[in-house]
């Protein structure tokens, strides 16, 4: 069987979580016998075709933006060369223009969307793409909410409950790399032997703003790992809290990443918007075993972090709730050390990409027998 993949941004230019999501799913139903290829979008010419863990990478110029949307010409005629060597089109929804790629390449194959978040800030844009998102939602096979949590708080996929299943994220521990000792140590050296973590782009809906506000009043070693549009915007905030024990470290390579969450006390995640759908990171804190606290938005975050049990959930947006949070881990040890452990046990029955992959495996297979029917 021969899978599409189509999303907005891929590797080599980006290394977000929905990024990594559909590396874990070619990876892992590439294990089962799909042949999946992803096509994507890039500021940089070459390469046009590259190799990738074992799938093909097909990179097409962006020619512009429009609210943070790419568009290409040349995407269309891509797409629609690609789909007709395709069993199964693997849309990544949301990204307007691949709603409207796909009728004007005139896709007519099976077609699966994971549907990974609403549109949450756009709100006058959002009124005039409704109908071609609802004609795009009407026209594919199947749509994947990423949680229950998000299927039972989305107004939109409210409206597609008889096409719509749950598949959550899943990660491959294994083709994480291992640390060596020299970089532990470099990093130990750096941010002491206990400290909180944050992994992800610099964005508005993070809430990394709640998370330094919350520690004017606690202000432990709090170490942020990534880059983003708000960058120097949160680091100004820091310095005008007068805040001595956090540390912006950079976008980081996977072994230095690695190292932190096999280092840290326990990961922080104060993301306050619906836009954080499922939050990739926060798993991976569970998949080293680390007690987690984050916010109740009605997404895939709960459904990673349960309360009292794998960590601590506060209200969104609460900087004293957040700070008594981590307070509270902080200084009762042997319960962040058991949340720890069950925040590990629940990822190893719920979020493996060799659960994942199974599920979009036998989906992908669904929908071409559906068709075929």
């Amino acid at each position: 069987m021969r899978v599409l993949h189509f999303y907005k941004t891929y590797y080599p230019d980006t290394w977000g979580g929905i990024e990594q999501v559909i590396r874990q799913l070619c990876v892992g139903t590439g294990r089962l016998g799909v042949r999946n290829e992803v096509l994507t979008l890039t500021r940089q010419p070459e390469p046009a075709e590259l190799a990738f863990e074992g799938h093909q990478v097909h990179r097409v110029p962006l020619d512009f933006e429009i609210a943070s949307t790419g568009f290409s010409v040349s995407a269309i005629r891509k797409l629609a060369r690609l789909a007709r060597q395709a069993d199964v089109i693997h849309y990544h929804f949301p990204w307007p223009f691949m709603d409207l790629a796909h009728f004007l390449a005139r896709v007519d194959k099976p077609s699966v969307v994971t549907y990974h978040s609403d549109i949450v800030r756009q709100k006058n844009l959002l009124r005039l793409y409704t109908p071609l998102k609802r004609g795009f939602l009407r026209s594919v096979d199947a749509i994947v909410a990423t949680s229950p949590n998000y299927l039972a708080s989305s107004p939109v996929l409210s409206r597609y409950q008889h096409k719509t299943h749950t598949i959550t994220y899943g990660l491959d521990q294994a083709i994480y790399p291992e640390p060596s000792q020299a970089t532990r140590d470099k990093w130990r050296a750096r941010c002491g032997e206990r400290f909180f973590l944050f992994v992800g782009v610099l964005r508005y809906y993070k809430g990394l703003h709640i998370l330094l506000d919350a520690m004017a009043s606690v202000d432990y070693p709090v170490v942020i790992v990534g880059a983003g549009p708000i960058e120097q915007e949160l680091k100004a905030h820091a310095a005008r809290l007068g805040l001595h024990h956090v540390q912006f470290v950079g976008a980081l390579d996977e072994e230095d990443k690695v190292a932190l969450l096999q280092l840290c006390y326990a990961m922080v995640f104060p993301s306050h918007l619906r836009s954080e759908a499922f939050g990739i990171s926060l798993l991976e804190g569970a998949m080293y075993g680390k007690p987690m606290i984050s916010s109740e938005i009605g997404t895939g975050t709960t459904y990673i972090n349960i309360d009292q049990e794998t960590g601590l959930v506060v209200p969104p947006n609460d900087p004293p709730a957040f700070g008594a949070a981590m307070r509270t881990l902080w200084e009762q040890p042997e319960l962040a050390a058991a949340m720890g452990r069950r925040a590990a046990e629940r990822y190893h029955a719920l979020f493996t990409a060799e659960r994942m992959a199974a599920n979009y495996a036998a989906l992908y297979h669904e929908v071409v027998a559906a068709r075929a029917r």
